[in-house]
């Protein structure tokens, strides 16, 4: 491999002569071999974004000239559409405040534009070369620029990635309930027989799950929108920039980044020793994601549960085959797909522990700095993407293909002995209570026992015993709607 020698505030290192970094990017690659892998390209591409946006706004406030303000936003243009993504290889573990990766942006970024001049890569000390910290970091510091980026990041996941995901599925669920609204399925609680419910009822209970997950996503991404730290420098004072420029940074970045699909408002934090020092919106935001993957997991289970079988199990619902299910037993299909949604609940909250004690005082937030938001941010973008990307998986593959086996929720209503409880405001609960007993050592179903004894008259039996108006209130308390 052939290098040249690229100097930082330390002395000389050797960087790949094929390399846009530098050498303070090479000395973090030598520093930081932990994890192997590099920072999220979702961070990378907001590193771009807010690159840009600083070299307009110093443009405009007279500090940067025209010339180079040009070729700074082109090249980070180029970083915000992932074109130089290998071109930024630190590890996640690195500085806790994120400056290798900021230093890494700001040579990359240096070197595409003294390309663009016609200087060439590794040419920062030319007097007329755009130099990686007085220009691109003009009127920044680590300490702002990295947590900003956070923020970016995860903000445009979950408004162009995670929500619309979410929707997809809020609607998939809200065609269930009404298609299969008409179906009668018996109710369980404890794991045991309660009383009739419509598959439609049980449907509309995962959409308002997910109803109330698009609004905890939208509450995520304010916490995101709300605090950016640009402009506080190095410990929040805002030492070595202008007074306006993280507000106009935040506006900038917000122009950029708004798509057709939904607009995105980032504001500079109302305070900066806040903004910096604690990772508080990231704690907040990541708990509605932790809720968001609880709601998931409940669901995922049980619909797996309804679709045990499909001999000796509940099998209600027919769930899709997609693979085999075991390598020993022929023809055997699990349940694969909720069982991927419930290990990535299981990771969403493992990463919801380690945003939690990364923002911990003491931990990660210390005086006028949090220095654990790498691994912050890692785990946020890992929880974004893992959500994402089951929820459209399972939306896909099995809720829109989902069937009911109606003839077998038919069967199994008739056969539950909760079919008393309609029984029990007219004959008592203990004389109910009774015949439930009597049905299930003899075998027989509710309606053979009160038919058989003349319990009551036989159009009486077959109201309250009639299944679908069960599944609503009654005005008489027999639990029949109607009755």
């Amino acid at each position: 491999m052939n290098f040249r020698t690229e100097r930082d505030s330390m002395g000389e290192m050797q960087v790949p002569a094929d390399a846009l970094y530098g050498a303070s990017t090479a000395r973090a690659l030598e520093n930081f071999p932990i994890a192997r892998r590099p920072i999220h390209p979702g961070v990378i591409h907001a590193c771009g974004h807010l690159k840009a946006a600083c070299a307009i706004a110093n443009r405009d406030l007279g500090k940067l000239d025209d010339r180079r303000a040009k070729v700074i936003v082109e090249s980070a243009d180029e970083v915000a559409r992932g074109m130089h993504d290998a071109h930024f290889p630190v590890d996640v573990y690195q500085t806790g405040s994120g400056t290798s990766t900021n230093m890494n942006a700001n040579e990359v970024i240096a070197n595409l534009a003294n390309v663009k001049l016609g200087l060439g890569s590794g040419s920062k000390a030319n007097k007329d070369a755009v130099h990686p910290n007085d220009h691109v970091n003009m009127g920044q510091s680590s300490n702002d620029t990295f947590p900003t980026a956070m923020n970016i990041a995860a903000g445009i996941a979950m408004r162009f990635e995670l929500e619309p995901a979410l929707g997809r599925l809020s609607a998939a669920l809200e065609e269930k309930e009404e298609a299969w609204d008409a179906i009668v399925k018996i109710g369980r609680t404890h794991l045991m027989d309660a009383t009739p419910i419509r598959v439609g009822q049980v449907f509309s209970g995962y959409g308002a799950q997910i109803t109330n997950a698009l609004e905890k996503c939208d509450w995520a991404i304010d916490e995101m929108e709300e605090s950016l730290a640009i402009g506080g420098t190095a410990v929040g004072t805002g030492i070595n920039t202008h007074p306006e420029f993280g507000r106009r940074v935040a506006e900038e970045i917000s122009r950029r980044v708004s798509q057709e699909a939904g607009d995105i408002f980032f504001m500079e934090a109302r305070n900066h020793p806040a903004a910096q020092g604690a990772k508080d919106a990231f704690v907040t935001a990541h708990g509605y994601l932790k809720t968001i993957a609880v709601a998931l997991s409940k669901i995922a289970n049980d619909i797996r549960h309804l679709g045990s079988g499909p001999r000796c199990g509940i099998f209600e619902l027919m769930i899709p085959a997609i693979q085999p299910g075991s390598s020993i037993m022929p023809g055997k299909e699990n349940p694969v797909l909720c069982e991927s949604v419930m290990q990535v609940a299981c990771r969403v909250i493992g990463n919801d522990a380690t945003i939690t004690t990364a923002a911990l005082g003491g931990v990660g937030s210390i005086f006028e700095l949090n220095v654990a938001m790498p691994v912050i941010i890692d785990a946020m973008m890992e929880s974004i993407d893992l959500l994402t990307n089951v929820v459209n998986v399972f939306t896909d593959k099995l809720l829109i293909p989902l069937k009911v086996n109606e003839a077998h929720c038919a069967e199994l209503v008739e056969q539950s002995l909760m079919m008393i409880t309609p029984l029990a405001p007219v004959i008592g609960y203990d004389r109910a209570a009774k015949i439930a007993k009597e049905a299930f050592q003899t075998g027989k179903t509710i309606r053979q026992i009160v038919t058989d004894q003349n319990i009551l008259p036989k159009d009486e039996i077959e109201r309250l015993l009639e299944a679908r108006g069960m599944t609503e209130p009654s005005a008489d308390g027999t639990g029949v709607s109607g009755g």
